[in-house]
């Protein structure tokens, strides 16, 4: 029986090899680009993987490959995330930073429902939208896509959420610490204001460590604390998905296994289980695993299709960036001037 088991298991390594190994080779590229080049290593994920789209669409050996980086390392990703908060570093936020931290959440994500549809998008759209830019950019909408109702736009909806927010942080980047400094905000204001605003982890620590180390690390915590809302964001979006289904359909966990290792991987980095040395080496692993995903997204993904997303899209991803950093800004010179 286990030998029965094992060249079960061959076979399927055998299947998925192709396709693992192209996504891989996609990820790799684009980390050298970014590295070069200074461009967003998410976004040349995607770019570069579109123009593979071909591999897909022809149905060959990679497609199962593909499916499986595009969910299953992307699950992976997204668990091992939760190494990189810890409990005591939620209970040291003082409450000013919290409460700024988490209405700007709430906010966005509502704000993106009730936007989303007025402009037809529908609410899934929203929530979608919504949450990649009030929590953690490429991250977020690569998860809750994952929990969201299966749809023939979905997909499409996710890589141009992916390309969105990646775009916006590597503008935000640019333009906050100039905002910053003519508003003339204190160190830790401007990590507060780069912490809940920009959308991707990478371009908030740009952003931070440009203006100082205080800064930088000021941020860099306020992104993590709004990493950390995705654990109860995916949990009620499965929840509240998951009550929805028909009748006669299968049940099954309503809360994603990747969400439960994240929360409990928060708690595991909070009592220094994990030696530092291991926790560096998996949340590395982490990013790598999310930089192949989107790589297999990208691939899953044709330019002609993604077109079809409307102006109605663009509208939206902005207008939400516009109004989380006017209320952050309006927060941080009420509670923290």
């Amino acid at each position: 029986m286990s030998r029965f088991a094992d060249l079960t298991y061959v076979r399927k390594a055998r299947v998925l090899f192709p396709g693992v190994l192209t996504s891989l080779t996609v990820a790799l590229a684009a980390k050298f680009v970014s590295e070069h080049y200074g461009a967003p290593v998410m976004l040349m994920a995607l770019l570069i993987g579109m123009a593979f789209n071909f591999l897909v669409e022809d149905g060959g050996t990679c497609v199962a490959g593909i499916e499986f980086s595009s969910k299953m390392l992307l699950r992976i990703g997204v668990a091992l995330l939760g190494l990189g908060i810890t409990l005591q570093q939620i209970a040291s936020t003082g409450s000013e930073v919290l409460l700024i931290t988490v209405c700007g959440v709430a906010l966005t994500i509502t704000l993106g429902i009730v936007l989303a549809r007025g402009l037809g998008r529908g609410t899934a759209a929203g929530l979608l939208i919504g949450g990649a830019v009030a929590i953690c950019g490429a991250s977020a909408a690569l998860a809750i896509s994952s929990v969201l109702p299966k749809s023939e736009t979905l997909e499409r909806d996710t890589i141009f959420t992916v390309i969105g927010v990646t775009a916006l942080s590597t503008l935000a980047m640019i333009v906050y610490p100039l905002i910053a400094d003519v508003l003339h905000l204190s160190e830790v204001a401007t990590g507060v204001f780069f912490g809940a605003t920009i959308h991707d982890v990478a371009q908030v620590v740009g952003a931070g460590y440009s203006v100082s180390d205080t800064a930088g690390e000021t941020a860099t915590f306020v992104k993590l604390l709004r990493v950390a809302l995705l654990v109860p964001l995916v949990v009620v979006l499965s929840l509240v998905f998951a009550g929805a289904r028909a009748p006669g359909a299968s049940r099954s966990l309503p809360i994603p296994f990747f969400v439960i290792g994240f929360a409990a991987l928060v708690i595991v980095g909070s009592y220094d289980v994990v030696p530092a040395g291991v926790k560096d080496l998996l949340l590395s692993f982490s990013r790598w695993c999310l930089v192949v995903a989107i790589a297999a997204l990208g691939m899953k993904t044709s330019l002609r299709k993604l077109g079809d997303v409307g102006g109605g899209a663009i509208v939206l991803i902005c207008a939400l960036t516009g109004i989380l950093a006017v209320f952050a800004l309006t927060a941080i010179k009420i509670y923290m001037s």
